[in-house]
C-alpha cells in the first residue's frame, strides 16, 4: 500500500517559510493577476491566488478585463504592470478568450516578473539548469520529491505528456536532478511498456483513468499532475488510484496532490522576484 503524499500539508508548510521570508523585505512583494473573461475555472483559480497572497503577507492586484478586450490593450497593461517598481510578479491567466494571442502577450512580460516561469529567457535558463524561477507545477512536483525523500537520481523516470507548461519542463528538473528520463505522448508505441519500467512516473495528460495497476511496477512513485472530471462529474487525475495505489511505493491523491503545491511554487516565486528586485 503506498504512502499517500500530502500536497495540501506540504503546501502549508511552504507557504508558511514564504511567509516568513516576506516579513523581512523592506515593502510586501506585489502580484498582479489579469484575468480576460469569465471563464468559470479561471475564475477560481483567481480567487485561490487571491487567498494565498494574503496567507504569505502579498499584496495582490487583480484585473478583470471583459473577453472583448483588444490584444493591444491587453499588451498596454502588461507593459504598465512592467514598469511598476511595487509589482514582481505579472501572472496572466490562460486560457485567453479566442481572438487573442497568448504568445505574444507572455513574451510581453518583464521576464523578472514572469513567475510562472513561461517567457523563453526563463524557459531557456531552466533548460542549461540556471532558472531564475521554477515552473509551477514542475517545481512542486520537485518539492515533494524531496519531502518524501525521494531521490530521482540514477532512477528511471517516465513523464506522460509533453506540453510547455509541464510535460516537458517536468523532464528537464528530473534531468538536472540526475534521473534518466522519457517522454511519452500520443504517438509513443508502447505506452503501457514505458511506464512499467519507470521508478518515478509523472503523469500530466488530462485523460481519465489512463494509468492502469498493470502500467506501474511495483514500488514505483506515482505522481499525478492532471485535473480531470469524470463522467460524474468527480474531480480525479490520469491515474486509477484506488488500484494503482495498491502497487505504488509513493503517490498523490487528486485533489489534495500537485493542485496546493502548483499554487504554493508561485507564491515562492513572487517571493524570489521581489528579493531579486530589492537587491
Amino acid at each position: 500500500m503506498a504512502t499517500v503524499i500530502d500536497g495540501k500539508a506540504l503546501a502549508a508548510k511552504v507557504k508558511e517559510q514564504v511567509r516568513q521570508e516576506a516579513a523581512s523585505l523592506e515593502r510586501k512583494p506585489g502580484l498582479a493577476v489579469i484575468i480576460v473573461g469569465d471563464d468559470p475555472a479561471s475564475r477560481v483559480y483567481v480567487n485561490s491566488k487571491r487567498k494565498d497572497c494574503a496567507e504569505c503577507g502579498f499584496v495582490s492586484e487583480e484585473f478583470a478585463l471583459p473577453a472583448s478586450t483588444k490584444q493591444e490593450d491587453l499588451l498596454a497593461l502588461v507593459g504598465t504592470l512592467n514598469h511598476r517598481d511595487d509589482i514582481d510578479g505579472i501572472l496572466v491567466q490562460l486560457p485567453l478568450p479566442r481572438g487573442l494571442d497568448e504568445r505574444e502577450v507572455l513574451l510581453a512580460i518583464d521576464p523578472a516578473k514572469d513567475v510562472d516561469c513561461f517567457h523563453p529567457y526563463n524557459v531557456g535558463q531552466l533548460t542549461i539548469g540556471e532558472p531564475v524561477f521554477q515552473p509551477c507545477t514542475p517545481g512542486g512536483v520537485m518539492e515533494m520529491l524531496k519531502e518524501y525523500h525521494i531521490d530521482p537520481a540514477g532512477k528511471k523516470c517516465v513523464v506522460l505528456g509533453r506540453s510547455n507548461i509541464v510535460g516537458k519542463p517536468m523532464a528537464l528538473l528530473l534531468l538536472h536532478a540526475h534521473g534518466t528520463v522519457t517522454i511519452c505522448h500520443s504517438r509513443t508505441p508502447d505506452l503501457a511498456a514505458e511506464c512499467a519500467e519507470a521508478d518515478i512516473l509523472v503523469s500530466a495528460v488530462g485523460k481519465t483513468g489512463l494509468v492502469t495497476a498493470d502500467m506501474v511496477k511495483e514500488g514505483a512513485v506515482v505522481i499525478d499532475v492532471a485535473m480531470n472530471r469524470n463522467e460524474a462529474g468527480k474531480l480525479c487525475g490520469d491515474v486509477r488510484y484506488d488500484e494503482v495505489k495498491e502497487k505504488a511505493s509513493f503517490i498523490t491523491p487528486v485533489p489534495g496532490g500537485v493542485g496546493p503545491m502548483t499554487r504554493a511554487m508561485l507564491m515562492r516565486n513572487t517571493l524570489t522576484a521581489a528579493q531579486n528586485h530589492q537587491k
